[in-house]
């Protein structure tokens, strides 16, 4: 896979921690350059994890699949992307605010964010696609894009919010049809 599709599949997957570290920066009272660090890095860090844990499970099936395996990644992505259009219109911001700066807020908020990264990193076994490359470019992406969320959120509140969801939806969509086009040219 291109590091243009893997950067593309990264902001679209930082989406929902972007859409989250905005609410985030819209409530925290007093930001401080920490405090925006301090969520970043959980986004980030767990976005960058949970696809290598859906690697690691891809691995186990991959013997099982390999004859549908573009199927099952245009599947999941698509699922995935319609999911976050869906869900961009069902943001409730005041779910996603309370103490978002505790250890326990973060944690949960960060494995709901990165859900659909587990999928992902299915998908990219089997593609029978490397992982590490993607999981750096993928949790950086997200720590870039949430701690400018934090920034985003304390200046602007929740004018972008579910925009951004829509279109790293529709990114996810485009590239499982991409994925899925080229795999059925090829054969």
């Amino acid at each position: 896979m291109s590091i243009l599709a893997i950067v593309g599949i990264g902001l679209a997957l930082a989406m929902d921690a972007f859409a989250v570290a905005i609410a985030g920066g819209v409530v925290i009272k007093e930001r401080k350059v920490h405090h925006a660090v301090r969520i970043a890095l959980f986004f980030g860090g767990f976005q960058a994890l949970m696809p290598l844990l859906g690697w690691l499970a891809g691995l186990g099936l991959k013997d099982v699949i390999a004859s549908v395996d573009h199927w099952i990644a245009f599947g999941l992505l698509g699922l995935i992307g319609c999911k976050m259009i869906v869900e961009s219109f069902r943001l409730q911001p005041t779910e996603k605010k309370t103490a978002v700066l505790r250890v326990p807020t973060l944690l949960v908020l960060s494995v709901a964010t990165s859900i659909d990264a587990l999928a992902v990193g299915i998908t990219f076994s089997v593609l029978h696609e490397p992982i590490v490359t993607p999981i750096l470019i993928i949790g950086a992406i997200t720590f870039v894009v949430a701690l400018a969320g934090v920034y985003i959120g304390d200046r602007f509140g929740h004018l972008f919010e579910s925009k951004i969801e829509v279109i790293g939806g529709l990114v996810l969509i485009g590239i499982g049809v991409k994925i899925l086009i080229e795999h059925l040219c090829a054969g």
